[in-house]
Protein backbone atom coordinates (compact mmCIF):
# COMPACT_ATOMS: atom_id res chain seq x y z
CA UNK A 1 0.00 0.00 0.00
CA UNK A 2 2.66 2.52 1.06
CA UNK A 3 6.05 2.97 -0.49
CA UNK A 4 8.70 1.37 1.77
CA UNK A 5 10.15 4.79 2.62
CA UNK A 6 6.77 6.33 3.48
CA UNK A 7 5.94 3.32 5.62
CA UNK A 8 9.26 3.67 7.45
CA UNK A 9 8.62 7.35 8.20
CA UNK A 10 5.08 6.71 9.46
CA UNK A 11 6.28 3.80 11.59
CA UNK A 12 9.05 5.77 13.23
CA UNK A 13 6.77 8.71 14.01
CA UNK A 14 4.19 6.41 15.59
CA UNK A 15 6.84 4.56 17.59
CA UNK A 16 7.99 7.93 18.93
CA UNK A 17 4.47 8.57 20.21
CA UNK A 18 3.17 10.90 17.49
CA UNK A 19 0.18 10.65 15.20
CA UNK A 20 1.20 10.28 11.56
CA UNK A 21 -0.74 9.91 8.32
CA UNK A 22 -0.24 9.92 4.57
CA UNK A 23 -2.33 12.81 3.30
CA UNK A 24 -3.64 14.47 0.18
CA UNK A 25 -2.95 13.34 -3.35
CA UNK A 26 -1.18 10.12 -2.42
CA UNK A 27 -4.26 8.93 -0.56
CA UNK A 28 -6.51 9.94 -3.44
CA UNK A 29 -4.33 8.11 -5.97
CA UNK A 30 -4.09 5.01 -3.78
CA UNK A 31 -7.88 4.79 -3.52
CA UNK A 32 -8.09 5.23 -7.30
CA UNK A 33 -5.69 2.33 -7.81
CA UNK A 34 -2.98 4.64 -9.14
CA UNK A 35 0.64 4.64 -7.98
CA UNK A 36 1.31 7.91 -6.12
CA UNK A 37 4.15 10.00 -7.48
CA UNK A 38 4.86 11.50 -4.06
CA UNK A 39 4.00 10.62 -0.48
CA UNK A 40 3.15 13.60 1.72
CA UNK A 41 2.92 13.01 5.44
CA UNK A 42 1.19 14.98 8.16
CA UNK A 43 1.90 14.50 11.84
CA UNK A 44 1.24 15.82 15.31
CA UNK A 45 5.01 16.13 15.81
CA UNK A 46 6.44 19.64 15.65
CA UNK A 47 9.08 20.36 13.00
CA UNK A 48 11.95 20.24 15.47
CA UNK A 49 10.67 16.90 16.78
CA UNK A 50 10.59 15.48 13.25
CA UNK A 51 14.14 16.72 12.63
CA UNK A 52 15.29 15.02 15.81
CA UNK A 53 14.06 11.69 14.45
CA UNK A 54 15.28 11.86 10.85
CA UNK A 55 17.89 13.19 8.50
CA UNK A 56 15.78 16.18 7.49
CA UNK A 57 16.08 19.74 6.18
CA UNK A 58 13.73 22.62 7.08
CA UNK A 59 12.45 23.31 3.56
CA UNK A 60 9.28 25.08 4.72
CA UNK A 61 9.81 25.50 8.42
CA UNK A 62 7.62 28.64 8.62
CA UNK A 63 4.69 26.51 7.49
CA UNK A 64 5.62 23.46 9.53
CA UNK A 65 7.24 21.48 6.70
CA UNK A 66 10.53 19.62 6.76
CA UNK A 67 11.86 17.29 4.07
CA UNK A 68 12.95 13.89 5.32
CA UNK A 69 15.72 12.29 3.28
CA UNK A 70 15.45 8.56 2.99
CA UNK A 71 17.19 6.28 0.50
CA UNK A 72 17.96 9.15 -1.83
CA UNK A 73 14.42 10.53 -1.89
CA UNK A 74 12.79 13.48 -0.19
CA UNK A 75 9.48 13.23 1.68
CA UNK A 76 7.62 16.29 2.94
CA UNK A 77 6.49 15.93 6.54
CA UNK A 78 4.22 18.70 7.81
CA UNK A 79 2.85 19.35 11.29
CA UNK A 80 -0.95 19.47 11.70
CA UNK A 81 -1.80 23.12 11.13
CA UNK A 82 -4.38 25.73 10.41
CA UNK A 83 -3.69 28.54 7.95
CA UNK A 84 -3.80 32.24 8.69
CA UNK A 85 -5.28 34.82 6.27
CA UNK A 86 -4.21 34.58 2.60
CA UNK A 87 -3.24 38.22 2.11
CA UNK A 88 -1.60 37.79 -1.32
CA UNK A 89 -4.17 35.44 -2.81
CA UNK A 90 -1.62 32.65 -2.93
CA UNK A 91 0.05 31.92 0.44
CA UNK A 92 -1.16 32.04 4.05
CA UNK A 93 0.33 34.90 6.06
CA UNK A 94 1.12 32.41 8.81
CA UNK A 95 0.14 29.07 10.31
CA UNK A 96 -1.03 27.83 13.68
CA UNK A 97 -0.02 24.33 14.71
CA UNK A 98 -2.81 22.14 16.02
CA UNK A 99 -3.15 18.77 17.69
CA UNK A 100 -6.16 17.77 15.57
CA UNK A 101 -5.93 16.10 12.18
CA UNK A 102 -9.42 17.28 11.18
CA UNK A 103 -8.36 20.93 11.51
CA UNK A 104 -5.46 20.25 9.17
CA UNK A 105 -7.70 18.56 6.60
CA UNK A 106 -10.18 21.46 6.77
CA UNK A 107 -7.65 23.86 5.20
CA UNK A 108 -7.16 21.75 2.06
CA UNK A 109 -8.49 22.55 -1.41
CA UNK A 110 -10.78 19.73 -2.56
CA UNK A 111 -12.53 16.96 -0.70
CA UNK A 112 -10.70 14.24 -2.64
CA UNK A 113 -7.44 15.77 -1.40
CA UNK A 114 -8.65 16.15 2.18
CA UNK A 115 -8.30 12.54 3.28
CA UNK A 116 -5.63 10.96 5.46
CA UNK A 117 -4.59 7.32 5.83
CA UNK A 118 -2.72 5.68 8.70
CA UNK A 119 -0.34 2.72 8.64
CA UNK A 120 -3.21 0.28 8.93
CA UNK A 121 -5.00 1.73 5.91
CA UNK A 122 -7.72 3.44 7.95
CA UNK A 123 -9.08 6.54 6.21
CA UNK A 124 -9.94 9.79 7.96
CA UNK A 125 -12.44 11.59 5.71
CA UNK A 126 -14.42 14.36 7.43
CA UNK A 127 -15.61 16.06 4.22
CA UNK A 128 -16.91 13.17 2.09
CA UNK A 129 -13.89 12.88 -0.14
CA UNK A 130 -14.20 9.13 -0.53
CA UNK A 131 -17.78 9.41 -1.73
CA UNK A 132 -16.80 12.21 -4.14
CA UNK A 133 -13.99 9.99 -5.39
CA UNK A 134 -16.47 7.23 -6.15
CA UNK A 135 -18.72 9.74 -7.91
CA UNK A 136 -15.67 11.14 -9.73
CA UNK A 137 -16.62 14.59 -8.49
CA UNK A 138 -14.38 17.54 -7.70
CA UNK A 139 -15.70 19.70 -4.87
CA UNK A 140 -14.08 22.37 -2.74
CA UNK A 141 -13.73 21.85 0.99
CA UNK A 142 -16.15 24.31 2.57
CA UNK A 143 -17.25 27.45 0.70
CA UNK A 144 -15.85 27.35 -2.87
CA UNK A 145 -15.65 31.13 -3.24
CA UNK A 146 -13.62 31.49 -0.06
CA UNK A 147 -11.41 28.50 -0.86
CA UNK A 148 -10.49 29.89 -4.29
CA UNK A 149 -10.02 33.43 -2.95
CA UNK A 150 -7.44 32.07 -0.53
CA UNK A 151 -5.25 30.63 -3.27
CA UNK A 152 -6.02 31.41 -6.92
CA UNK A 153 -3.78 28.58 -8.11
CA UNK A 154 -6.51 26.22 -6.92
CA UNK A 155 -8.57 27.37 -9.92
CA UNK A 156 -6.10 25.88 -12.37
CA UNK A 157 -5.47 22.88 -10.12
CA UNK A 158 -9.19 22.10 -10.32
CA UNK A 159 -9.12 22.17 -14.11
CA UNK A 160 -5.96 20.09 -14.18
CA UNK A 161 -7.46 17.43 -11.87
CA UNK A 162 -10.58 17.31 -14.04
CA UNK A 163 -8.52 16.92 -17.22
CA UNK A 164 -6.17 14.27 -15.80
CA UNK A 165 -8.64 12.24 -13.72
CA UNK A 166 -11.78 12.71 -15.79
CA UNK A 167 -13.74 14.15 -12.87
CA UNK A 168 -16.74 16.43 -13.25
CA UNK A 169 -16.83 19.61 -11.17
CA UNK A 170 -19.57 20.08 -8.59
CA UNK A 171 -21.87 22.96 -9.74
CA UNK A 172 -21.10 25.43 -6.92
CA UNK A 173 -17.38 24.80 -7.31
CA UNK A 174 -17.69 25.18 -11.11
CA UNK A 175 -19.47 28.51 -10.72
CA UNK A 176 -16.80 29.71 -8.30
CA UNK A 177 -14.03 28.75 -10.75
CA UNK A 178 -15.56 31.07 -13.34
CA UNK A 179 -16.37 33.83 -10.85
CA UNK A 180 -12.87 33.86 -9.37
CA UNK A 181 -10.95 33.42 -12.64
CA UNK A 182 -9.85 37.07 -12.65
CA UNK A 183 -7.67 36.30 -9.63
CA UNK A 184 -5.37 34.21 -11.79
CA UNK A 185 -3.39 37.35 -12.54
CA UNK A 186 -1.97 36.91 -9.02
CA UNK A 187 -0.20 33.70 -10.07
CA UNK A 188 3.37 33.64 -11.36
CA UNK A 189 3.59 32.80 -15.10
CA UNK A 190 5.72 29.73 -14.42
CA UNK A 191 3.03 28.23 -12.17
CA UNK A 192 0.32 29.06 -14.69
CA UNK A 193 2.18 27.38 -17.55
CA UNK A 194 3.00 24.35 -15.37
CA UNK A 195 -0.66 23.76 -14.56
CA UNK A 196 -1.81 24.49 -18.12
CA UNK A 197 0.66 22.00 -19.53
CA UNK A 198 -0.49 19.24 -17.19
CA UNK A 199 -4.09 20.12 -18.05
CA UNK A 200 -3.39 20.04 -21.80
CA UNK A 201 -1.78 16.62 -21.63
CA UNK A 202 -4.63 15.15 -19.61
CA UNK A 203 -6.68 12.32 -21.09
CA UNK A 204 -9.91 14.29 -20.50
CA UNK A 205 -8.74 17.68 -21.72
CA UNK A 206 -11.59 18.19 -24.21
CA UNK A 207 -14.51 18.50 -21.76
CA UNK A 208 -12.46 20.85 -19.58
CA UNK A 209 -11.59 23.14 -22.51
CA UNK A 210 -15.24 23.25 -23.53
CA UNK A 211 -16.76 23.87 -20.10
CA UNK A 212 -14.13 26.20 -18.69
CA UNK A 213 -13.01 28.19 -21.73
CA UNK A 214 -13.78 31.50 -19.95
CA UNK A 215 -11.47 30.47 -17.09
CA UNK A 216 -8.65 29.68 -19.51
CA UNK A 217 -9.25 33.00 -21.24
CA UNK A 218 -8.34 34.75 -17.99
CA UNK A 219 -4.72 33.67 -18.56
CA UNK A 220 -4.91 33.29 -22.35
CA UNK A 221 -7.08 36.23 -23.46
CA UNK A 222 -6.06 35.57 -27.05
CA UNK A 223 -8.34 32.51 -27.19
CA UNK A 224 -11.51 34.38 -26.24
CA UNK A 225 -12.26 35.55 -29.83
CA UNK A 226 -12.12 31.91 -31.02
CA UNK A 227 -15.20 30.97 -29.01
CA UNK A 228 -18.24 30.84 -31.26
CA UNK A 229 -16.34 32.27 -34.25
CA UNK A 230 -17.98 30.68 -37.30
CA UNK A 231 -15.66 29.81 -40.16
CA UNK A 232 -18.16 30.00 -43.05
CA UNK A 233 -16.30 27.26 -44.87
CA UNK A 234 -17.41 23.97 -46.43
CA UNK A 235 -14.14 22.53 -45.11
CA UNK A 236 -15.02 23.23 -41.46
CA UNK A 237 -18.03 21.85 -39.60
CA UNK A 238 -17.24 23.63 -36.31
CA UNK A 239 -16.48 27.11 -35.04
CA UNK A 240 -12.83 27.96 -34.41
CA UNK A 241 -12.86 27.08 -30.70
CA UNK A 242 -14.61 23.73 -31.13
CA UNK A 243 -12.21 22.90 -33.97
CA UNK A 244 -9.30 23.84 -31.68
CA UNK A 245 -10.58 21.65 -28.85
CA UNK A 246 -11.08 18.69 -31.18
CA UNK A 247 -7.58 19.08 -32.58
CA UNK A 248 -6.12 19.09 -29.04
CA UNK A 249 -8.09 15.94 -28.20
CA UNK A 250 -6.97 14.21 -31.40
CA UNK A 251 -3.21 14.66 -31.20
CA UNK A 252 -0.85 12.66 -28.98
CA UNK A 253 -0.61 13.97 -25.37
CA UNK A 254 2.85 15.46 -25.76
CA UNK A 255 3.31 19.02 -24.44
CA UNK A 256 4.71 20.53 -27.66
CA UNK A 257 1.97 18.98 -29.78
CA UNK A 258 -0.87 19.92 -27.42
CA UNK A 259 0.35 23.53 -27.12
CA UNK A 260 0.63 23.69 -30.90
CA UNK A 261 -2.96 22.59 -31.43
CA UNK A 262 -4.27 24.92 -28.73
CA UNK A 263 -2.70 27.91 -30.48
CA UNK A 264 -2.51 26.88 -34.15
CA UNK A 265 -5.57 28.92 -35.19
CA UNK A 266 -5.28 31.69 -32.62
CA UNK A 267 -5.00 34.37 -35.35
CA UNK A 268 -8.00 33.25 -37.39
CA UNK A 269 -10.45 35.90 -36.12
CA UNK A 270 -7.95 38.65 -36.96
CA UNK A 271 -7.32 37.25 -40.45
CA UNK A 272 -10.94 36.53 -41.39
CA UNK A 273 -12.38 37.76 -44.68
CA UNK A 274 -15.65 36.87 -46.39
CA UNK A 275 -15.75 36.67 -50.18
CA UNK A 276 -18.68 37.56 -52.47
CA UNK A 277 -19.97 34.00 -52.31
CA UNK A 278 -20.10 34.14 -48.50
CA UNK A 279 -17.12 31.85 -48.05
CA UNK A 280 -14.70 32.55 -45.23
CA UNK A 281 -10.94 32.84 -45.68
CA UNK A 282 -8.10 33.18 -43.18
CA UNK A 283 -5.16 34.25 -45.31
CA UNK A 284 -1.92 34.55 -43.34
CA UNK A 285 -3.30 33.13 -40.11
CA UNK A 286 -0.41 30.67 -39.94
CA UNK A 287 2.30 33.35 -39.93
CA UNK A 288 0.35 35.73 -37.69
CA UNK A 289 -0.60 32.86 -35.39
CA UNK A 290 3.06 31.90 -35.02
CA UNK A 291 3.90 35.47 -33.98
CA UNK A 292 1.03 35.53 -31.46
CA UNK A 293 2.00 32.11 -30.10
CA UNK A 294 5.58 33.23 -29.58
CA UNK A 295 4.38 36.21 -27.56
CA UNK A 296 2.02 34.04 -25.50
CA UNK A 297 4.58 31.35 -24.74
CA UNK A 298 7.28 33.85 -23.82
CA UNK A 299 4.80 35.52 -21.49
CA UNK A 300 4.15 32.14 -19.87
CA UNK A 301 7.90 31.48 -19.80
CA UNK A 302 7.85 28.10 -21.46
CA UNK A 303 11.30 26.67 -22.17
CA UNK A 304 12.87 28.38 -25.17
CA UNK A 305 13.37 25.14 -27.07
CA UNK A 306 9.69 24.17 -26.71
CA UNK A 307 8.60 27.68 -27.68
CA UNK A 308 10.72 27.65 -30.83
CA UNK A 309 9.34 24.27 -31.91
CA UNK A 310 5.71 25.22 -31.23
CA UNK A 311 6.12 28.47 -33.17
CA UNK A 312 7.73 26.57 -36.07
CA UNK A 313 4.90 24.03 -36.22
CA UNK A 314 2.23 26.75 -36.19
CA UNK A 315 4.03 28.69 -38.92
CA UNK A 316 4.31 25.54 -41.04
CA UNK A 317 0.94 23.91 -40.34
CA UNK A 318 -0.66 25.07 -43.62
CA UNK A 319 2.31 24.17 -45.82
CA UNK A 320 1.51 21.66 -48.55
CA UNK A 321 4.04 18.88 -49.15
CA UNK A 322 3.71 16.87 -52.34
CA UNK A 323 3.64 13.07 -51.84
CA UNK A 324 6.93 12.46 -53.62
CA UNK A 325 10.31 11.35 -52.36
CA UNK A 326 11.85 14.54 -53.70
CA UNK A 327 9.36 16.78 -51.85
CA UNK A 328 9.58 14.84 -48.58
CA UNK A 329 13.37 14.82 -48.85
CA UNK A 330 13.42 18.59 -49.18
CA UNK A 331 11.10 18.89 -46.17
CA UNK A 332 13.46 16.65 -44.22
CA UNK A 333 16.36 18.89 -45.18
CA UNK A 334 14.48 22.00 -44.09
CA UNK A 335 12.92 20.73 -40.87
CA UNK A 336 14.74 17.58 -39.77
CA UNK A 337 13.07 14.23 -39.04
CA UNK A 338 11.63 15.06 -35.61
CA UNK A 339 10.02 18.35 -36.62
CA UNK A 340 8.68 16.92 -39.88
CA UNK A 341 7.14 13.98 -38.02
CA UNK A 342 5.52 16.42 -35.59
CA UNK A 343 4.29 18.61 -38.46
CA UNK A 344 2.56 15.65 -40.12
CA UNK A 345 0.93 14.82 -36.76
CA UNK A 346 -0.24 18.44 -36.43
CA UNK A 347 -1.65 18.46 -39.96
CA UNK A 348 -3.41 15.14 -39.33
CA UNK A 349 -5.05 16.41 -36.12
CA UNK A 350 -5.98 19.66 -37.86
CA UNK A 351 -7.56 17.77 -40.74
CA UNK A 352 -9.49 15.34 -38.54
CA UNK A 353 -10.79 18.15 -36.35
CA UNK A 354 -12.53 19.85 -39.28
CA UNK A 355 -15.19 17.15 -39.30
CA UNK A 356 -14.94 16.99 -43.09
CA UNK A 357 -11.33 16.15 -44.00
CA UNK A 358 -9.59 12.88 -44.81
CA UNK A 359 -5.98 11.90 -44.18
CA UNK A 360 -5.13 10.00 -47.37
CA UNK A 361 -2.45 12.49 -48.43
CA UNK A 362 -0.95 12.56 -44.94
CA UNK A 363 -0.89 8.76 -44.87
CA UNK A 364 1.17 8.84 -48.07
CA UNK A 365 3.54 11.44 -46.66
CA UNK A 366 4.01 9.44 -43.46
CA UNK A 367 4.81 6.32 -45.49
CA UNK A 368 7.35 8.22 -47.58
CA UNK A 369 8.95 9.74 -44.49
CA UNK A 370 9.34 6.35 -42.85
CA UNK A 371 10.76 4.92 -46.09
CA UNK A 372 13.39 7.65 -46.48
CA UNK A 373 14.43 7.37 -42.85
CA UNK A 374 14.62 3.57 -43.01
CA UNK A 375 16.83 3.83 -46.10
CA UNK A 376 18.99 6.42 -44.32
CA UNK A 377 18.65 8.77 -47.25
CA UNK A 378 20.81 11.88 -47.27
CA UNK A 379 19.00 15.09 -46.33
CA UNK A 380 21.67 17.03 -44.41
CA UNK A 381 25.24 18.12 -45.08
CA UNK A 382 26.36 15.82 -42.28
CA UNK A 383 25.04 12.83 -44.23
CA UNK A 384 26.66 13.90 -47.51
CA UNK A 385 29.33 11.41 -48.65
CA UNK A 386 31.93 14.18 -49.11
CA UNK A 387 33.12 16.89 -46.74
CA UNK A 388 34.67 20.30 -46.93
CA UNK A 389 38.25 19.08 -46.55
CA UNK A 390 37.90 16.88 -49.63
CA UNK A 391 36.53 19.79 -51.65
CA UNK A 392 39.43 21.98 -50.50
CA UNK A 393 41.78 19.32 -51.86
CA UNK A 394 40.20 19.99 -55.27
CA UNK A 395 41.19 23.63 -55.01
CA UNK A 396 38.10 25.21 -53.49
CA UNK A 397 38.54 27.67 -50.64
CA UNK A 398 36.55 29.92 -48.33
CA UNK A 399 32.79 30.41 -48.93
CA UNK A 400 33.09 28.49 -52.22
CA UNK A 401 33.40 25.26 -50.19
CA UNK A 402 30.05 25.81 -48.49
CA UNK A 403 28.36 26.79 -51.74
CA UNK A 404 29.61 23.63 -53.44
CA UNK A 405 28.43 21.44 -50.56
CA UNK A 406 24.96 23.01 -50.76
CA UNK A 407 24.94 22.54 -54.54
CA UNK A 408 25.80 18.86 -54.21
CA UNK A 409 23.22 18.34 -51.47
CA UNK A 410 20.54 19.98 -53.62
CA UNK A 411 21.29 17.53 -56.44
CA UNK A 412 21.16 14.59 -54.05
CA UNK A 413 17.81 15.80 -52.69
CA UNK A 414 16.50 16.20 -56.25
CA UNK A 415 17.61 12.67 -57.09
CA UNK A 416 19.85 13.84 -59.94
CA UNK A 417 22.99 12.75 -58.12
CA UNK A 418 23.57 9.71 -55.88
CA UNK A 419 25.02 10.19 -52.42
CA UNK A 420 28.16 8.37 -53.50
CA UNK A 421 31.66 9.55 -52.60
CA UNK A 422 33.17 9.12 -56.05
CA UNK A 423 30.13 10.53 -57.86
CA UNK A 424 30.04 13.62 -55.64
CA UNK A 425 33.74 14.33 -56.06
CA UNK A 426 33.42 13.87 -59.82
CA UNK A 427 30.45 16.26 -59.93
CA UNK A 428 32.35 18.81 -57.85
CA UNK A 429 35.38 18.53 -60.15
CA UNK A 430 33.25 19.03 -63.26
CA UNK A 431 31.49 22.02 -61.71
CA UNK A 432 34.82 23.54 -60.79
CA UNK A 433 36.17 23.06 -64.30
CA UNK A 434 33.05 24.65 -65.78
CA UNK A 435 33.51 27.68 -63.53
CA UNK A 436 37.16 28.00 -64.58
CA UNK A 437 36.41 27.46 -68.29
CA UNK A 438 32.97 28.96 -68.89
Amino acid sequence: MFSPQAQAILTRLEQAGYQAFAVGGCVRDTLLGRTPGDWDITTSALPEQVMALFDAVPTGIAHGTVTVRLEGRGFEVTTFRGDGPYLDGRHPSGVVFTRHLEEDLARRDFTVNAMAMDLRGRITDPFGGREDLQRRLLRCVGDPERRLQEDALRILRALRFAAVLGFSVEPETAAALVHQAHRLDLIAPERVSHELQRLLTGAYVGPVLRQFAPVLAAVLPEIRPLMGFEQHSPHHRYDVWEHTVRSVETIAPQPVLRWTMLLHDVAKPQCFTLDEQGKGHFYGHDAQGAAMAEEILRRLRLPRRDTERIVLLIREHMRQIAPTEKSVGRALHRLGPEALGQLLAVQRADRLATGTGDTELLDQLQTLLEKLLAEERCFTLRQLAVNGRELMALGLAGPAVGRMLQQLLAQVLDGTLPNDHAALLDAAQRSLEEQENP
